[in-house]
């Protein structure tokens, strides 16, 4: 089993020590990138539930103190481990028994588990919890609390700090002195104490403002604090927590409330300025490591870089998608930042070029608010090789390995630039791909304003001379009169393709091109065009599918299923009617059998019998997808769970159940997390793990994270889990762990050396003259020194007897 598609940004990435490496939270396990290469090294598995922080940390070696690689993690499962990520192995367990959304470890420096001498203190964390079961109080829902944890003896120090709406993120100063939260309009700042660091002994500083606040950031070494807000407004405190600090020393100092600009009430601050660009929620802020300037970012895609002194301003633009969150290095000419469309850049400073990108399997494109629940973003499957190809907001079909768990390339599909913060009006509403990859069609969408304007776009391209390289082949505007294209098929072994329309029709086009290769490139002369049209009692046509040897032509005219003759545009045959509109088609195999399925309050599946034009055997589902073999009778389904049933107490939505199309019952049936938008797909299989050798089966939920496996060999409502995770505990201990080299090219063949250095079978034939022959020809048909070294000097003496008897 292969677990992939995780996000890259759920949570802020972190670098090592050394800034070589780069700590990544990919659902429940944390990756190891090598900033080098942007290649993955390893990971770190062992939670249960989400990653939601890392904390890389020094050590204390015997000799001296060194930065080794060292982190603490805490996950959604309650809880934080401690690891070696050089090895990796997990080295130490904290049950914390609450959901930790934050952590922070403000002593780190002078506390560590690796030192024994007396100075060494104990090692305390500042987390973010969420109790999701604690009643509410006084008529608040306050489920977030901040509290200190002693990580040394993985115990609770003192009571809660902090109690909020929801678990918030902790913010932490570079030289562990102050700890803080935004909290709604506020926020709440702590100083940490060098010693008896409990919650009793602990002050909160409190910073107000008028509007809702985002993130924070706390400079490096001054006492100045920078906080952002919901509408893009930036706000710098300077000289907070002066009166609050002096008073826990046990003097009082006095300010004056009137020489304080911008200051708001009683708060605890020299000065607070705004400063305004951005105009969206702000998402990130972040200190230079020079501390002279400040970084922000926002959806628009553009890194703002701030003088502290002046509030001058320049820009970093076209970054290409929403910004997330900003991560400097202990490498000052190395930092990165995280995108929602699942990427991260690392960056050259101070010019913020981009050197290298890590890039995780784009977001879904939802398009609910806009064109309703008629339609769906559609993704194609390449099944020869095992890639997708992705509709992506900015216009572009990613390319996306699934075997490989790679990014293999982007195609421009709409020659438009994308801008995150403009009204979306134009998108790619559906992407279909040919069964070897060779021919892929999309159609793009372009809204009305206004009633007026609206256009649909039908494009083909052929592929080229590499993986993921498409050319494009035709564009044809408006391809049905103004009505949206509901589905396409390409036809196996030809170059046709059939689209549907919800206008009552259905259009088979033809590519009558020719190709001239040239280099990479692949030149076509023609184009497609429409062969015929065709409708069935101007009915919406809904659905379409083509036979396995492509001799039948099914189209879905809502809820009857119409059987074609492609290359005469004859209707054949007629089946009869399914309980709703028909979604999707598929020929099972080379069968006599088509599958159906349709949704809404009617929802149903079906399995219609070609031959004698009947019902083989159907359920009253609501289906998602559906998916049937080539070669074989097996085919799977995607089903929505009722609200009602047990399952989706654990999360787990839908279910996907896999047949014998001969018989009504499934081979094998599990339950599956968020099942709404998800894909099913057959695949061929290149890394040998399915038992058959042939065929696995790709879910990609909603999310777009997936998972393949072999459909022969699923147990009953096994769980989803990582494939190594299923190793047994005692694998450390029972199977040697491949490094260096074995780890990246394998082990090496073992050789038998006694056999090796037995020569008898080697043939070996003397020559009348061999001090001329005898190393000639190829290195590897050499005979053995064992074999060359007797005749080379036998050849020798035998070359001058015979020049001593010339000369005489």
């Amino acid at each position: 089993m292969i677990v992939g598609g995780q996000s890259l940004v759920t949570s802020p990435p972190v670098f090592s020590h050394d800034g070589k490496k780069l700590l990544v939270c990919t659902g429940c396990t944390v990756s190891v990138f090598s900033t080098t290469t942007g290649m993955l090294i390893t990971e770190l598995e062992g939670h249960t539930e989400r990653v939601t922080s890392i904390v890389v940390v020094p050590v204390a070696g015997t000799v001296g103190t060194k930065f080794s690689d060292y982190c603490w993690t805490a996950s959604l499962d309650g809880m934080i481990f401690y690891w070696d990520f050089s090895t990796p192995d997990l080295l130490k367990k904290v049950n914390v028994q609450l959901p930790v959304h934050s952590f922070v470890i403000p002593n780190i420096l002078s506390a560590s588990l690796g030192r024994s001498d007396k100075a060494s203190q104990n090692l305390y964390a500042f987390i973010s919890v969420e109790d999701a079961n604690k009643e509410v109080e006084n008529g608040k829902h306050l489920h977030g609390s901040i509290q200190i944890y002693d990580l040394t003896n993985s115990t609770r120090a003192g009571g809660v700090l902090a109690e909020t709406h929801k678990p918030e993120t902790l913010a932490i100063s570079k030289s562990g002195e102050f700890v803080g939260i935004k909290k709604q309009k506020q926020l709440n700042i702590w100083r940490v104490p060098n010693k008896n660091l409990k919650s009793v002994n602990m002050k909160k500083l409190k910073l107000h403002h008028t509007r809702t606040l985002s993130c924070l950031a706390f400079h490096p070494t001054k006492c100045i604090v920078a906080a952002g807000d919901v509408s893009g407004r930036i706000l710098i405190w300077r000289g907070f927590g002066k009166m609050r600090h002096s008073q826990d020393g046990g003097g009082k100092m006095k300010i004056d409330m009137g020489d304080r600009p911008g200051v708001r009430g009683e708060d605890d601050a020299d000065s607070c300025s705004t400063w305004h660009w951005h105009s969206s929620e702000i998402k990130f802020l972040m200190f230079s490591s020079d501390e002279a300037y400040l970084f922000s970012g926002a959806k628009e895609g553009v890194i703002v870089v701030w003088q502290l002194d002046t509030g001058n301003k320049t820009y970093k633009p076209n970054i290409g998608s929403p910004l997330m969150y900003f991560t400097d290095s202990p490498d000052p000419s190395l930092s990165c930042v995280s995108c929602e469309d699942n990427q991260i850049h690392l960056l050259r400073m101070p010019s913020m070029d981009i050197i290298k990108s890590i890039s995780g399997i784009k977001p879904p494109l939802i398009l609910s608010e806009l064109q309703g629940d008629r339609s769906r973003v559609t993704i194609g499957c390449d099944r020869s090789i095992g890639f997708v190809a992705l509709p992506t907001k900015d216009y572009r079909i990613q390319f996306f390995s699934l075997l490989d768990g790679t990014d293999i390339s982007h195609l421009q599909v709409i020659e438009r630039n994308y801008d995150p913060v403009d009204e979306t009006t134009v998108f790619i509403s559906l992407v279909e791909v040919s069964d070897d990859g060779s021919m892929m069609s999309t159609v793009e969408e372009k809204l009305p304003e206004m009633g007026i304007g609206g256009l649909i776009s039908l494009k083909f391209w052929i592929r080229g001379s590499h993986t993921g390289q498409y050319t494009l082949s035709t564009i044809i505007y408006e391809p049905h009169n103004n009505a949206g294209v509901s589905d396409m098929a390409f036809c196996p072994g030809r170059s046709m393709a059939v689209s549907t329309s919800y206008c009552g029709n259905f259009k088979v086009w033809v590519n009558n091109s020719s190709f001239i290769h040239s280099g990479d490139e692949i030149q076509e002369k023609g184009g497609w065009r429409c062969q015929s049209v065709s409708s069935y009692k101007e009915i919406p046509m809904t659905a379409a599918a083509f036979s396995g040897d492509g001799s039948v032509l099914a189209v879905a005219a809502e809820t009857k299923i119409t059987l074609w003759d492609p290359l005469n545009n004859v209707l054949v045959a007629i089946i009869g009617d399914s309980l709703g509109p028909i979604r999707q088609l598929a020929f099972v195999g080379s069968s006599e059998y088509i599958m159906s399925f349709s949704s809404g309050t009617k929802a149903d599946l079906v399995v219609w019998n070609i031959s004698n034009l009947s019902t083989h055997w159907s359920y009253k589902l609501l289906v998602e997808d559906i998916c049937c073999t080539r070669s074989e009778t097996r085919v799977a389904v995607l089903a929505l769970l009722s609200s009602s049933d047990k399952s989706i107490s654990t999360g787990k939505d839908g279910m996907v159940l896999v047949f014998d199309v001969e018989n009504p019952i499934p081979v094998s049936t599990w339950f599956v997390k968020k099942a709404k938008g998800g894909r099913l797909s057959f695949i061929n299989n290149k890394l040998g793990e399915a038992t058959d050798g042939k065929l696995l089966l790709a879910y990609i939920n909603g999310e777009h994270n997936y998972v393949l496996f072999d459909p022969s060999n699923v147990k009953e409502q096994e769980d989803l889990i990582p494939k190594s995770a299923r190793r047994p505990q005692s694998y450390a201990h029972d199977e040697n762990v491949s490094h260096g080299y074995a780890s990246i090219y394998g082990e090496l063949p073992s050789f038998d050396l006694t056999k090796a250095r037995s020569s008898d079978s080697i043939p070996f034939v003397s020559s009348e003259r061999p001090w001329e022959t005898i190393f000639s020809g190829s290195s590897h048909a050499l005979p053995p020194l064992s074999k060359l070294c007797s005749p080379f000097l036998e050849s020798l003496l035998e070359k001058a007897e015979k020049q001593t008897v010339l000369s005489q």
